[in-house]
């Protein structure tokens, strides 16, 4: 009964060792994936969209949107055969630049049910926009426009610049062949205003959460 049983188990335990003396060198001789070495101008161009992409954050999401969607279709993806490409092209750049100023100028409060309410500050308070609210008492004062105000606006447009002048279709568009300073230029330039905004942002913070911007929990 026992030689039986050992007899049983032994086959399988060969079959096993087997099995794994065949799968073991498969592994071993599978050759390891090397991390292609990259240039410098590789290295530099991802960090130049990391910085792009954080510089996004600051700015308002519906502005930012609106430009990835309609700058490949606008600048033909990049070739902008016609003037009218180029014109349309510089339009929508203002025209998210113009949005990204005014959003920055808007701000969002909680009513008594719990529903965001948002309106654009002015001098002498908060005008909702669509007029069924009003600022609970007392808070009048901290949704007044202030200096600070103005210089996140004019802050965001330098962004929003940057990261448009990063898009590989508007400078396809309008440098069809830029020269080697040129390329460092744009590559470096979303870096530079990056690493200026952060500081400036942190320097003189903003309690604003206007249209595109991340809500307040009050």
């Amino acid at each position: 009964m026992d030689m039986k049983g050992e007899s049983a188990i032994t086959p399988s335990l060969g079959h096993e060792a087997v099995l794994g003396e065949q799968r073991q060198p498969l592994l071993e001789n599978q050759p390891l994936s090397e991390k292609p070495t990259k240039t410098p101008a590789q290295k530099a161009l991802r960090k130049t969209f990391k910085i792009s992409g954080h510089l996004s954050n600051l700015l308002p999401t519906g502005s930012v949107l609106a430009f990835q969607i309609l700058s490949p279709a606008l600048t033909h993806e990049g070739k902008c055969r016609t003037l009218t490409s180029q014109t349309l092209t510089l339009t929508l750049i203002s025209l998210c630049g113009v949005s990204c100023f005014l959003l920055c100028l808007t701000d969002s409060f909680r009513d008594e049910r719990g529903k965001v309410r948002y309106g654009l500050a002015t001098f002498r308070g908060l005008w909702i926009m669509d007029g069924c609210a009003s600022v609970p008492p007392g808070e009048e004062e901290k949704y007044r426009l202030r200096l600070v105000d103005f210089f996140h606006a004019l802050l965001s447009i330098v962004v929003f610049i940057a990261v448009a002048l990063f898009d590989q279709n508007v400078v396809k568009c309008f440098v069809p062949n830029p020269s080697e300073e040129a390329q460092e230029l744009l590559a470096t330039l979303p870096i530079a205003v990056g690493v200026l905004c952060s500081l400036l942002f942190v320097a003189f913070p903003t309690k604003r959460h206007g249209i595109g911007f991340p809500l307040s929990q009050q």
